[in-house]
């Protein structure tokens, strides 16, 4: 029988404090007084993000969207980017909390550098409200990496500290311009040009698709010296100043803005260098190597905001549903609707524990402290949770318009931009095809295949037996039959099987990290990781009993 329930939702007001999962990660993954330092000021920038940035977010989606001035009232080219008031007040507001900045620089209430697990905790927040501007909040801790970690001593003190402002400095936001019309994903067509006038270098050429354009104060950008070679190894790292010492433009120009389809929020567009001044970061030979570093943190950015979305379309379907009546009845005293809203839950929960497990490893190796294994576990769970992640971004949004009804496909919702925001985060960083030749690259160098079973095994063997663990080993046995026939494929077919093995080995990992959390935790989340595994692996039969019904009144 369906219970009936009381009803009691109200619009959360605040991003944080209702996120068991997200408060229990920072538990797992924080010593005591960082963890302290975290709860309150995530706390308030909970409250900030479910606030005054959702409200700015509404405006810059609908009528306040970056425009292009290319000239300024004389004439004189400035391609120069207008953003509406309230964005100017979000960009202030989110550097200030450190979002980039701490994790290169001391926070001061600790006297310590902070770390990317609380940083991606205040991105997910922030993607709750404004994933479109985490783009350039993105694109700005990429351009932190390169800098802190490839820079010379001169490139470094010029740029990061800018780069890194939190109110005590001049903030330069950051970008990373890789795509050309004639390469795309193939970076090594590219053909911008790197000539050397007897005292520095100069850029000369076209980035297709720039976002940030106009914003950043510093772009990272890959170019080619005269003399380099063709393909991707004879790119170059650069640090390019938008603008030269005495604030004019740094002969650059905006061609144009792309007209989006979302994320309106980050200004993408067409640049032209012509005799640009450039740094050279790091060994010339080297740059496609830190632009894929810088790749690799952009793809967990990525998958942040697919959580942020995922969590914003179920708190949104969660507080329609529970207030919406039909036949008498709230539609939350539906099975349909519970069945739903409890699979919503139980993904929910396993995904986003599972990406701050992909973050804690990425902590561990960009710190220095991570071994041969560490490294390469790192770049194939990256590859198969961004796609994970980004799939399912698109999946809530538009399972959060369904369960709205007719009023999900309207703009007074929040839900048709939320669909609008994820449809891009399948497509940069990486589209799946992408993914699924990293994950090609992984299993033929370093056979990638065996060392994920080989840790997924280990971490397996250390929790109690139960129905659940028995399930997800199983499941692992499976992987690992097909992870064989996979790494023996031709070069086509496994092209072929690439995404669907990717796909399978997210579920596997997910999996993992569900029984983990309901061997460590139990209560609900044991329940949310019965209701996973029933879901994932298809091991419901019909006329089963129905968990989503008995389990909804205390997992949601």
């Amino acid at each position: 029988m369906m219970k009936v329930l009381q009803q009691e939702e109200t619009r959360t007001s605040n991003f944080f404090t209702e996120n068991d999962t997200l408060q229990k990660v920072l538990e797992l993954m924080l010593d005591e007084e960082f963890h302290d330092y975290a709860m309150r000021e995530l706390t308030d920038f909970g409250e900030l993000c479910a606030g005054e940035i959702d409200e700015r977010a509404k405006h810059t989606d609908k009528t306040g969207e970056p425009r292009l001035q290319r000239y300024n009232a004389y004439g004189e080219e400035v391609s120069e980017i207008w953003v509406n008031d309230g964005y100017k007040r979000t960009i202030e507001e989110t550097y200030n909390t450190g979002i980039v900045g701490y994790v290169h620089k001391e926070i001061p209430q600790l006297g310590r550098k902070g770390n990317y697990v609380y940083s991606f905790a205040q991105g997910y927040l922030l993607s709750h409200a404004e994933p479109g501007f985490y783009c350039p909040v993105t694109l700005s801790m990429a351009t932190a990496y390169l800098l802190d970690h490839y820079a010379s001593d001169e490139v470094r003190e010029r740029f990061l500290l800018h780069v890194c402002a939190t109110g005590d400095t001049k903030l330069y936001e950051g970008a990373t311009f890789l795509t050309e019309r004639q390469g795309g994903s193939d970076v090594g067509a590219n053909v911008v040009k790197a000539v050397h006038d007897g005292k520095q270098f100069r850029l000369y050429g076209e980035k297709y698709f720039a976002s940030n354009a106009g914003m950043c104060g510093v772009a990272m950008v890959l170019a080619r010296m005269e003399d380099a070679p063709k393909g991707s190894k004879g790119l170059t790292l650069f640090a390019v100043p938008w603008h030269q010492e005495d604030g004019t433009i740094n002969h650059l120009r905006i061609r144009r803005l792309k007209d989006k389809l979302g994320v309106k929020a980050v200004p993408s567009g067409e640049v032209e260098f012509d005799g640009a001044f450039a740094y050279v970061v790091g060994d010339p030979n080297k740059g496609i190597y830190y632009m894929l570093e810088a790749l690799n943190l952009s793809r967990i950015c990525n998958a942040v905001a697919s959580i942020g979305i995922m969590r914003r379309g179920y708190l949104e379907a969660k507080h329609y549903v529970t207030n919406r009546y039909a036949f008498g009845l709230p539609l939350t005293q539906y099975p349909m609707i519970q069945d739903t809203l409890g699979k919503f839950a139980a993904k929910l929960h396993v995904e986003v524990a599972t990406v701050f497990d992909v973050i804690q490893l990425y902590d561990k190796v960009t710190s220095g402290q991570g071994n041969k294994q560490d490294i390469i576990m790192n770049r194939l769970n990256i590859a198969i949770m961004k796609k994970e992640a980004a799939e399912q971004a698109l999946h809530y949004a538009s399972e959060a318009i369904e369960l709205h009804g007719g009023n999900g496909y309207i703009e007074d919702f929040v839900t048709p931009r939320l669909l609008r925001d994820a449809q891009v985060l399948t497509v940069w960083e990486g589209t799946a095809n992408i993914l699924a030749l990293e994950l090609i690259r992984l299993v033929e160098k370093f056979q990638a295949h065996e060392l994920f079973v080989q840790v997924m095994q280990e971490r397996l063997a250390s929790l109690s037996a139960s129905p659940l663990l028995q399930i997800v080993s199983e499941q692992l046995e499976k992987l690992e039959e097909n992870l064989q026939i996979f790494s023996h494929l031709d070069e086509a077919t496994k092209t072929f099987d690439a995404k669907r093995i990717a796909e399978n080995m997210a579920h596997v990992y997910e999996s993992v990290v569900a029984v983990e959390w309901a061997d460590r935790f139990g209560g609900k989340y044991e329940k949310l990781a019965d209701i996973y595994l029933e879901d994932t692996w298809a091991l419901r039969k019909i006329g089963a009993p129905m968990k989503t019904v008995q389990y909804f009144a205390e997992i949601i």
